[in-house]
């Protein structure tokens, strides 16, 4: 096959190859567009091939028993990933039958595939699930040569991954000798995604192939023609559109990446708007479309017809759009590795190389384009740290297996174990899980639709169909806000909006959605109905999971990058643009070094502020907002507010703050660090939004049948009830004790926190008092005026203070 197409196989293909063929299992890890899918592909094929070197005898109407099984992340991959998988095949002339089941697959297919399951499927971690809960199928499952589980990266360190890592111990149980291969890229953990994906005992024994791990890339930047020295979040947004423009002009084919489902409405609309020649020629892409639009853009870049489609991460992973020759990226992706993976959806081949174009949406990011170049540089890509032992995931897993011929508990128990997440899995916790499921734990054992899985003897097993069909219709980890169906009164459904969204809609309020400017007519049956409309938005569709929090490796090179300019050493066009705006900064207070923590102490209108500038991302300041809070509460009487962004926090208060004193005190000790936590914020109301979440995936509240979806406000209302019924008659509940250690992970991220204190208290505190608000200090100041009602709108408001501190630095 290689030869007919004038390739040569690189030498990390043929090592997966040999390594396959000995029998082995093992990690593919190789930047995007290097060649991973055939270096694991080919691997059973060729051993096909081995044992079958008849061609005679080769009969395409009995294609051989299921021997793989492809798990990919998301079922918006499955059908590009059948398509390159299909290459082989056809090339070779295999007598294989190939195949996808997803939750997009037809009823029929899926009938069918019960029935017999093809040589090979492509299918997701849900999917999968759902197989295991039949039991007809676990005879196909014992035949299987080898699971493949691509992108592991997006998978590691997730519920879903959690999911897939039980599912393969499943499938390891049913056969033993299965080999078990993963495909990643732009991954810094690798010894844990070994453990993860092949199981803490064989972890050791798994071949790591790493392929092309540096591509060649391009990264450039369009820089503002006038950098405001007073920059705010968002400020620059859609000023730039003519400069991407002319960048697309220069191109056949690119991706415009944004970061939130939001903010790719809005470029497209703007894009459209200054080129209005390129109608049908860009397109919109994001995961809440309907799938017949998703797949009509995606066919759209691989025959050439598009000339850019704007998008989420809906495009990130897996699909090799061969056509594609530039990337946009608007705005920063909080992480190396993300810029990484974005940059190589262009050139989409071994030789080529991979261009992006950076699009700052304020001036500060900047500064975070040079710091993800030096980490891509310097090797330094984000880990995917290991969820431990989530509960939820474990109660969904054990009826799943219930449902598929049973268990007794003792063999499920060892199987459990055998994972990286449940390898420290207490017998005690294993007790609480059974008796969860099996009557619902301490309280709910009086209500009978809590029995889910009945004991037999020795053995466990799932015997009524209603609860095995609520079961299979609900599987799964991933939780969002309850979706509604967004269609014409008369014609296509466009996809679907957050409930929460739409229900704020009047009839007749506009808003964008699906490229399109529509108005709401009314919602009916879980269906907002909408027609075409004329002017301007009302809204944008908000979708919940936009806020990607800083990654605590370009935490660490942005702060290197300010200690580097404190020295006036500013390297490559993105700092030296910053040159103006960085000397400011440094004249009014201070650039901070590596080893210095920055407070800016400031009289405004408002009353006292307090800027602190730990550089640790959005998800840590706002517990650090908190926390110090509260630890300064605790010393004098005074009411704080405040706000944050990636890169610091402020607090106001009407009194002011002795700093140093605070700091003698503690103010930054990572001692008490969670009981503070836990007093310092609603940690109670924090946990019962989380607790939803576990109630929704450990079985007890359900999503309901399709088309039948239960409301927002009814799931909301019965895991508040759960929560309440837990902690009063059931304290010990161990889901209870999950939401709020997720709370303490997943939302505060306090263990990055407490290492962050850690590192404030071995460096220095440099307190300063600047007459003005610095440019460091401005776009935190914006955040706090963005909560308050203004009679002059935010923008005119901000230009007001822009001007008149631009007025007091040019006067010096």
């Amino acid at each position: 096959m290689f030869a007919s197409q004038g390739w040569k196989p690189f030498r990390f293909q043929r090592s997966a190859w040999r390594a396959y063929r000995n029998g082995e299992s093992g990690l593919v890890h190789s930047a995007t567009g290097t060649g991973k899918t055939l270096a694991v592909w080919m691997g059973p094929i060729l051993q096909w091939l081995d044992q079958n070197p008849n061609r005679e005898k080769w009969d395409a109407k009995r294609p051989p028993e299921a021997r793989v099984l492809w798990i990919t992340p998301l079922r918006a991959l499955a059908q590009d990933t059948e398509n390159a998988l299909r290459q082989p095949i056809d090339a070779l002339g295999l007598p294989w039958s190939l195949q996808s089941r997803t939750g997009d697959s037809s009823t029929s297919q899926k009938s069918r595939q019960l029935r017999r399951l093809p040589t090979a499927l492509v299918t997701t971690p849900e999917s999968l699930c759902l197989m295991l809960t039949h039991e007809k199928l676990h005879s196909a499952f014992a035949g299987l040569q080898a699971v493949v589980v691509d992108e592991w990266h997006e998978l590691l360190g997730t519920k879903r991954g959690v999911q897939t890592d039980l599912a393969l111990a499943r499938l390891r149980r049913l056969q033993p000798g299965l080999r078990v291969w993963g495909v990643s890229a732009t991954l810094g953990n690798l010894d844990d995604a070994m453990e993860s994906l092949l199981g803490p005992a064989s972890a050791d024994q798994g071949r790591l192939i790493q392929g092309y791990t540096k591509k060649k890339i391009q990264l450039e930047s369009i820089i503002p023609k006038r950098i405001d020295r007073f920059p705010w979040s968002g400020h620059i947004g859609t000023r730039m559109v003519p400069q991407v423009a002319e960048c697309l002009d220069e191109v056949n084919s690119a991706l415009v990446f944004a970061n939130t489902r939001s903010q790719t409405e809005i470029w497209y609309q703007s894009l459209l708007k200054h080129r209005p020649d390129w109608a049908g020629r860009i397109a919109l892409h994001h995961g809440s479309l309907d799938g017949s639009v998703r797949r009509w853009v995606e066919d759209g870049l691989r025959d050439g017809s598009l000339k850019a489609v704007v998008c989420t991460s809906s495009l990130d992973l897996g699909v090799d759009f061969t056509a594609v020759d530039l990337v946009v990226q608007i705005g920063s992706p909080k992480g190396a590795a993300r810029l990484l993976q974005r940059a190589g959806r262009s050139g989409h081949q071994p030789d080529a190389a991979s261009r992006l174009v950076f699009v700052p949406t304020n001036a500060i990011e900047l500064i975070e384009l040079a710091a993800a170049q030096q980490a891509i540089a310097d090797g330094a890509l984000e880990s995917r740290p290991l969820l431990s032992k989530p509960l939820d995931v474990l109660a969904q897993h054990v009826v799943t297996v219930a449902i598929g011929g049973g268990f007794d508990d003792k063999t499920l128990l060892n199987e459990v174990r055998s994972t990286a997440s449940y390898q420290n899995l207490t017998n005690g916790e294993w007790r609480w899980i059974l008796d969860f499921v099996v009557q619902g734990g301490a309280s709910l054992h009086a209500y009978p639709e809590f029995h889910r899985v009945q004991r037999q003897g020795d053995r466990y097993q799932v015997t009524e169909r209603r609860i095995a069909t609520m079961h299979r219709m609900n599987i799964g980890t991933i939780v969002s806000d309850a979706a509604m169906k967004v269609k014409f009164l008369k014609g296509n459904t466009l996809g679907t909006a957050e409930e929460s969204f739409l229900s704020k809609l009047n009839p007749g309020d506009k808003f964008l959605f699906a490229g399109r400017l529509v108005a709401l007519v009314r919602v009916k049956d879980n269906v907002a109905y909408v027609r075409r409309a004329k002017g301007e938005p009302d809204s944008v569709p908000r979708w919940m999971g936009g806020r990607m929090p800083l990654s605590s490796e370009l935490s660490r090179q942005l702060r290197e990058k300010l200690h580097q300019a404190a020295d006036g050493v500013l390297v490559g066009r993105e700092m030296k643009s910053l040159k103006g705006l960085l000397e400011l900064q440094q004249r009014w207070s201070r650039l901070p070094r590596v080893d210095e923590l920055l407070i800016e102490s400031i009289k405004t209108r408002g009353g006292y502020q307090l800027f602190v500038f730990p550089f640790e991302g959005r998800l840590v300041h706002e517990g650090m907002a908190a926390l110090l809070a509260y630890r300064m509460t605790r010393r004098m009487k005074t009411t704080f507010t405040m706000a944050c962004n990636d890169y610091g926090i402020v607090l106001q208060s009407p009194h002011r703050v002795d700093v140093a004193a605070a700091i003698d005190h503690g103010l930054f000790a990572s001692e008490q660090l969670v009981a503070d936590i836990l007093e310092s914020m609603n940690s109670t109301e924090m946990a019962k939004r989380q607790f939803r979440q576990i109630a929704r995936v450990a079985g007890l509240i359900q999503q309901g049948y399709p088309g039948r979806q239960k409301s927002a406000g009814h799931l909301q209302a019965s895991s508040n009830l759960f929560f309440d019924v837990f902690r009063q008659y059931d304290p010990d509940n161990m889901l209870l004790s999950q939401a709020e250690q997720e709370v303490l992970d997943l939302q505060l991220e306090t263990d990055r926190m407490a290492s962050a204190l850690d590192r404030i208290e071995n460096s220095t505190v440099v307190v300063t008092a600047p007459d003005r608000v610095t440019p460091l200090s401005f776009p935190l100041l914006v955040d706090k005026l963005r909560e308050r009602v203004s009679s002059e709108t935010l923008a005119q408001r901000i230009q007001r203070m822009q001007q008149q501190l631009e007025k007091a630095a040019g006067a010096e």
